[in-house]
Order: structure tokens, then C-alpha cells, then sequence
């Protein structure tokens, strides 16, 4: 998890998708370049799960965006499956 919040914090899209499981993760991913990450919260976490608060500057303002994410291991890594925004 903190991995790919740091993919998305420096822009590193390839990242991202490699990390999503083929499952469910799209043809392309693209980062919003106004958005900047500033900081992530770990909220809980479980075997195949973790629920985070991560923070962002945006031209509109601040924001924050909370998930409860869910990974599935794929030859031997955890790969992020899809989340719950709240």
C-alpha cells in the first residue's frame, strides 16, 4: 500500500498499473498532474485488506481520500484487486 501511494506521490503510473491485479485493472491508468499527494494515514489492516486515509493538495483545495483497499497474492506478490471509497 504505501508503495503505491508513493507511485502515485511522485507520478509513477507504470507502478501502478503493474501493481493492479489484471483482474481488474484497467488498459491504462493516468495520474492527475494538478493533484499533490501529501501524506498517508494507514486507518486498519487485515490479511488481504488495509483502509487508509491519504491527503492531497488540488487547485480547487485540500482534500483527502479514504479506501478500504483489497489485495489478492499473484505469484508471490500482493497486487491491489479494487477498493471502497467512504
Amino acid at each position: 500500500m504505501r508503495a503505491r501511494y508513493s507511485a502515485y506521490a511522485v507520478g509513477d503510473a507504470g507502478f501502478v498499473w503493474r501493481t493492479w491485479h489484471p483482474r481488474t485493472r484497467p488498459e491504462d491508468v493516468e495520474l492527475d498532474p494538478a493533484l499533490r499527494w501529501t501524506s498517508l494515514e494507514i486507518e486498519g489492516y487485515g490479511e488481504d485488506w488495509v483502509e487508509f486515509v491519504a491527503s492531497y493538495l488540488s487547485p480547487g483545495g485540500a482534500g483527502q481520500l479514504t479506501e478500504r483497499s483489497r489485495f489478492e497474492q499473484r505469484a508471490g506478490k500482493w497486487m491491489y484487486v479494487d477498493g471502497d471509497l467512504s
